[in-house]
């Protein structure tokens, strides 16, 4: 079967994107990690098998109003350098910090530490159980089906997420921790995930410069405000408990720039409701164009706004309702405790929340006539000519 030269061209620009994706986040994670060191420390956590359940210790102080159960079992490592040795380890729940957890039975995978392990004492206790293996199965389904939905597209896309997901992983967060730039680091992860997933995803066709351009205006727009309102409102960073141990992690190596970090946040949580709608534009277009060649720039461009109109409704619905459910908790426990509306709206928290939303929102409004814009002077030509 004889390959096309465009179809070569494609597959060459395909792979070469795939190969500098890769030496890029490498060399990244080199340049900007440092002296950073993280999710190494292999000795102090074990997977484990639970193979007995030993002796139930209970104390009681009636007087205080508290209780302490603590469970002894024995365990088979499935990790670590210990692997296959049987451990004795325990599980402590007490009425003061009883989150309703059960206590482990024979057969259950958990999670153990050990932090005196260098002193050479086997003293493991129970963290957690092992939940990640239900997350994996439930991955690897929505894997299997954005590949039975997208087929070739299904793939890219899979490998793009997957580019995405080490950017942030093995550079933008071990920059941060290593006292980097976040403002460059930002950027710079925005700029490599919209170049990176519309070239594996669409090649590099007219729609694909076209979403990109839509894109890029579009969170630069959200960086801008972000940044602006940011100083307007005297934000210090702290907006949780995590700001907290942030700092004082900071305060014991490298300063974290906490008001840097409300940037990326707002920036990377737009850059992807901000790419669907930016595609979402210029594929539309690109096909009215493929089955309208002689439509005017004017009235493609009256299309895209039209069909901007629409997916502005439930993208700017999507980020609230996404920004309020992932803080539900946080939000509910400000409610309790505000005296006044306006104390309420005022908390650094809620108010940061608030610009998250109302910044991704804007960025979204924004995208829509710059993306048609863009998409009107890319598609002159006939659609038909051009490399979908």
């Amino acid at each position: 079967m004889k390959v096309s030269r465009r179809s070569k061209n494609r597959i060459i620009v395909w792979l070469l994107t795939v190969v500098i994706s890769a030496v890029l986040i490498f060399a990244g994670n080199r340049l900007v990690k440092g002296d950073v060191h993280i999710l190494d420390q292999t000795e102090v956590t074990a997977r484990a098998k639970v193979t007995e359940i030993s002796e139930l210790v209970e104390e009681a102080l009636e007087d205080a109003g508290y209780s302490s159960k603590i469970q002894f079992f024995k365990a088979k490592l499935l990790t670590g350098s210990r692997k296959g040795e049987v451990v004795l380890a325990y599980q402590h729940i007490d009425s003061y910090t009883d989150t309703g957890e059960r206590f482990v039975k024979t057969g259950d995978i958990v999670i153990l530490y050990n932090y005196e392990y260098q002193s050479g004492t086997d003293d493991w206790v129970f963290g957690n159980f092992a939940r990640f293996d239900y997350i994996l199965v439930l991955g690897i389904i929505f894997l299997v089906l954005i590949v039975l939905f997208g087929r070739r597209k299904g793939v890219n896309t899979i490998i793009s997420l997957i580019f995405t997901c080490l950017a942030v992983f093995m550079v933008f967060i071990p920059g941060v921790l290593a006292g980097r730039n976040v403002y460059v680091l930002t950027v710079l992860i925005c700029a490599f995930t919209i170049i990176m997933t519309l070239i594996l995803t669409n090649g590099t066709s007219k729609k694909s410069v076209a979403t990109m351009l839509g894109c890029g205006a579009g969170v630069v727009t959200a960086a801008l405000i972000s940044f602006i309102f940011d100083r307007m409102m005297h934000l210090t960073g702290f907006i949780d408990e995590h700001s907290v141990y942030l700092q004082v992690m900071g305060e014991q190596g490298t300063p974290i720039d906490l008001r840097a970090l409300i940037f990326a946040m707002i920036t990377i949580g737009a850059l992807g409701a901000v790419m669907d709608v930016a595609m979402d534009i210029a594929s539309s277009l690109y096909e009215i164009k493929h089955h309208a060649p002689d439509i005017s720039p004017r009235e493609l461009f009256k299309s895209g706004m039209n069909i901007g109109r629409d997916v502005m409704g439930t993208m700017a619905n999507t980020l609230v309702l996404a920004y309020i459910g992932s803080s539900l908790c946080s939000i509910l426990l400000k409610v309790t405790y505000a005296n006044t509306l306006m104390e309420l709206v005022n908390t650094e928290s809620i108010v940061v929340e608030l610009l998250n939303a109302i910044v991704g929102s804007m960025a979204i409004l924004l995208t829509i006539p710059l993306t048609a814009l863009v998409c009107c002077a890319a598609y002159k030509a006939s659609a038909k000519h051009a490399n979908n």
